[in-house]
């Protein structure tokens, strides 16, 4: 018999980080599908540097980190806090894709467990007020992705720091997904990238855990310009 009192919240971290989770973000590659038609990104190797580049230097920290907000925020009922962070997550998206990209994906996420848990995970008032923002499209805002994912972990009762763990991984997981498609070299390339990611996505979700809100940075310049070039990319599989 399982005795174990995390059994639960580690199969459901494993659902909401799960490829099979229909959120679309199998039809976004950041960029990656850019780098890989441009020569940027042809081997493995080049996937990894770049991934754990991006980890250290790049966006993908701030978003864990605010997941982490997010996650703090519902386990207060902080609304203001919570429609702050989706605005500030909103207004630092580097282009339309990835901004319509996180919205879509937010959006898809929350009305996904509103469904699949009624009973549980919607029952508080915060939820309930919270929702007619998230899917408001009215001024320019949805519910990113980071931010509905925090909010769905919070109410799944799933840990801080797994919850970012498992955004992070989910992250990688994706890109490499995605960079498999687009070169391609192999299945099995792209787990090794991922095993060989594990301490980088460890380091990563800790510096995510341990920022103070005046520290959120990031220098992505590299991963900017294939997200813009990918908008008129003339053949393409993905959505970004």
């Amino acid at each position: 018999m399982i005795t174990n009192s995390n059994a639960l919240q580690i199969l459901r971290l494993l659902q909401i980080t799960s490829p099979a989770l229909p959120v679309g973000a199998y039809s976004y590659s950041e960029g990656i599908e850019y780098l890989c038609s441009s020569g940027v990104i042809q081997t493995d190797a080049d996937l990894y540097y770049w991934l754990k580049r991006e980890m250290r230097f790049g966006f993908v920290t701030n978003e864990a980190t605010i997941t982490l907000r997010a996650h703090q925020a519902m386990l207060k009922n902080d609304l203001v806090a919570l429609k702050y962070w989706n605005s500030w997550l909103s207004a630092t998206r580097e282009t339309e894709e990835v901004r319509l990209a996180s919205w879509q994906m937010g959006q898809s996420l929350m009305k996904l467990w509103a469904q699949l848990d009624d009973q549980q995970l919607w029952r508080s008032q915060s939820i309930n007020q919270i929702l007619p923002t998230a899917k408001d499209n009215s001024e320019g805002h949805g519910c990113n992705y980071a931010i509905a994912f925090g909010i769905v972990a919070a109410n799944l009762e799933i840990d801080a720091i797994n919850t970012v763990l498992g955004y992070t991984h989910s992250w990688v997981s994706n890109l490499v997904s995605a960079a498999v498609r687009s070169v391609p070299f192999g299945q099995t390339a792209g787990q090794q990238v991922i095993y060989r990611l594990n301490a980088d996505i460890l380091q990563s979700s800790q510096l995510a855990l341990d920022r103070l809100d005046s520290e959120l940075e990031w220098c992505g310049w590299g991963a900017s310009l294939a997200s813009a070039n990918h908008e008129t990319q003339y053949s393409r599989l993905f959505r970004s």
